[in-house]
């Protein structure tokens, strides 16, 4: 397996939600249950604290991004770090958070939902696109692995408590989806977990699997090819930059024994040149 050295050392409670923003050529990345946005600046690490869980985003232009919350859609500003509402988000359920969330090629963004303490079936897939937020799949328990393929075409996405990733065909025109998931990867039977996961350029799958400190790339046809080690038990979201590869982690369920074992737990990794991702999606608003 290919190995990787840490990028940032912030310990993330539940690191999640890495973006490789295009114009900064900058990595951004969330703390969740921390409440709180990092970004690499030179050799400084600046943090924004909000005020309620964040989990992802999508660039709009340099200095705005979309951000899914708890309760809401929001822009931000990074320059101001100012907040602008855009949508509610599951704003009337207390008892449930964004979690994992990708923009499209199609300039929409899509957003997973789930129970605070991952109740079996609490969340939910969404889309906004121009304006208007749409439910797409019900009665998910953990999101996870919400990707895109390069053709514009195909979307991944996944429930982590059932260990499977589904395949979703795209309308050409807009993007929504056309037709019922099939699945991509079922993962029960080597109790594997898929988290987060991002598509290069050729069109493999990059998924983080949690609990098993690596990130594994599938084919197109969901053959495994081969994996990348972290230095953390919890690997959360990959994500693609100038070639290198990047994964964020989680200090989260792990006993304090593991927490002492000397590895990096929680820290967000780098792997070079592993591979050449697609830029991330512009949102369009």
């Amino acid at each position: 397996m290919t190995r990787s050295t840490i990028h940032d050392a912030t310990p993330c409670a539940l690191g999640e939600g890495p973006l490789w923003h295009p114009e900064r050529a900058e990595l951004l990345w969330f703390d969740i249950t921390a409440f709180r946005l990092h970004r690499r600046d030179g050799d400084e690490t600046r943090t924004v604290q909000f005020d309620e869980h964040v989990s992802a985003a999508g660039w709009v232009d340099r200095d705005r991004l979309l951000i899914a919350s708890e309760s809401r859609l929001f822009l931000f500003d990074l320059a101001t770090e100012t907040s602008e509402p855009i949508a509610p988000l599951e704003a009337d359920s207390p008892a449930t958070r964004s979690n994992d969330g990708r923009a499209d090629p199609h300039g929409g963004f899509w957003i997973g939902t789930m129970g605070k303490s991952a109740e079996p079936g609490a969340g939910a897939i969404y889309r906004y696109l121009r304006g208007e937020v749409r439910r797409l799949y019900p009665n998910i328990s953990i999101p996870n692995a919400i990707a895109f393929a390069p053709d514009g075409r195909t979307a991944y996405f996944g429930d982590t408590d059932k260990k499977t990733v589904w395949r979703q065909r795209l309308a050409e025109a807009d993007g929504w989806p056309v037709g019922d998931p099939e699945i991509f990867l079922d993962l029960n039977a080597e109790g594997l977990d898929p988290d987060g996961a991002v598509v290069d350029r050729d069109g493999n799958f990059w998924n983080a699997q949690w609990g098993a400190a690596r990130v594994a790339a599938y084919a197109p046809d969901g053959r495994f090819l081969h994996a990348v080690a972290f230095d953390a038990a919890n690997t959360s979201c990959p994500a693609f930059g100038d070639g290198d590869l990047y994964c964020t982690s989680a200090r989260q369920d792990l006993s304090e024994e593991t927490l002492a074992d000397g590895r990096a737990h929680g820290a967000t990794f780098v792997a070079r040149g592993v591979a050449q991702g697609q830029d991330e999606h512009r949102v369009i608003l």
